[in-house]
């Protein structure tokens, strides 16, 4: 009985030794207290994590946020095509994080946010019908990407977080470079040359002016328009027709389409019969990522580092 008596006790000391070594390390009342700080959106103020370590990024803004010092475990910077992968140029940068759906959409998943358990999320007035679910989550802050100057979207995120510095040097840095390269090509290709840039998609012919790769060649770079150019004057691209497309006197063009687009395009005689075809002047790029490139600093810094080489590409 005495055996059977100390057997019994030694199973229930056992049982306590586990269930202590169960416990968290730290108490309650001994957690580290999250320091948060007070900054203004586009819906007012909001207290947020003054150092978020699990951010999720659904408004289109992730590139942004990594050059000015963040790294988001969640974003909708997606592909344009699909949905479900990277740009190519921001394979590197977003890596590590989990796509959940298209900055451009109005809705993403709730549960697949949730499922991160973020301490910060960032939305845009696209997704401002999600706000008050997602403020159940975690802080939200909303900003307001307007996709026309992609410089004022950035120093807006950048601001929010109080970080204009940052991305003030970063905007320097990129416009330097872009000149500079900008010149090169001039002195290659002749200072008088004309550039052409658009997008061959679903049938129709978008012209780049203001927006996408148009605003690097010549806002960025500095080269020159041709006769005949469309203005955008919103954030919707200009469409031409074919004839319309051929009336622009552009000395080097950059085609952007999908793969039927272009097939389409390259059979038309009225393409074969513009003169930079002729003269076998045009780039041909694909759709994805192109097309989203221009809109994004990381995807305009990395076409600026290639575009030499697509140029000098053009008659191999």
């Amino acid at each position: 009985m005495k055996k059977a008596f100390l057997s019994f006790m030694s199973f229930f000391v056992l049982v306590g030794l586990l269930v202590g070594c169960s416990k968290s390390p730290k108490e309650p009342d001994q957690q580290e207290t999250v320091e948060m700080v007070t900054v203004t959106d586009v819906k007012g103020d909001v207290e947020i994590p003054k150092d978020p370590k699990r951010i999720v990024d659904i408004s289109g803004a992730s590139d942004i946020l990594s050059l000015i010092g963040y790294e988001v475990i969640g974003t909708a910077n997606s592909d344009g095509y699909d949905y479900t992968i990277l740009p190519t140029y921001l394979e590197e940068t977003l890596a590590d994080a989990q796509i959940l759906g298209y900055s451009m959409l109005a809705e993403m998943d709730v549960e697949a946010i949730m499922a991160l358990n973020p301490d910060l999320i960032i939305i845009s007035t696209v997704q401002e019908k999600m706000y008050d679910q997602l403020s159940k989550i975690a802080p939200v802050v909303m900003v307001e990407m307007k996709q026309v100057d992609w410089k004022e979207d950035f120093l807006h995120v950048a601001g929010v977080f109080g970080k204009e510095a940052e991305a003030q040097a970063w905007i320097d840095n990129y416009l330097a470079k872009a000149k500079e390269v900008g010149e090169q090509i001039k002195a290659t290709y002749g200072a008088d040359s004309t550039y052409l840039s658009f997008l061959a998609s679903a049938g129709s012919l978008f012209i780049f002016d203001q927006a996408g790769l148009g605003s690097i060649l010549y806002n960025d770079m500095g080269l020159l328009k041709p006769v005949g150019m469309p203005e955008q004057e919103d954030i919707s691209l200009p469409v031409v027709s074919l004839d319309g497309l051929a009336s622009i006197e552009a000395d080097y063009i950059f085609a952007v389409g999908t793969d039927e687009d272009l097939k389409t395009l390259e059979e038309s005689s009225i393409w074969k019969g513009t003169k930079a075809v002729k003269e076998g002047n045009v780039v041909i790029l694909p759709a994805s990522p192109y097309f989203n490139q221009g809109y994004s600093p990381i995807g305009r810094l990395a076409f600026v580092d290639e575009v030499q080489s697509l140029l000098a590409g053009m008659h191999e």
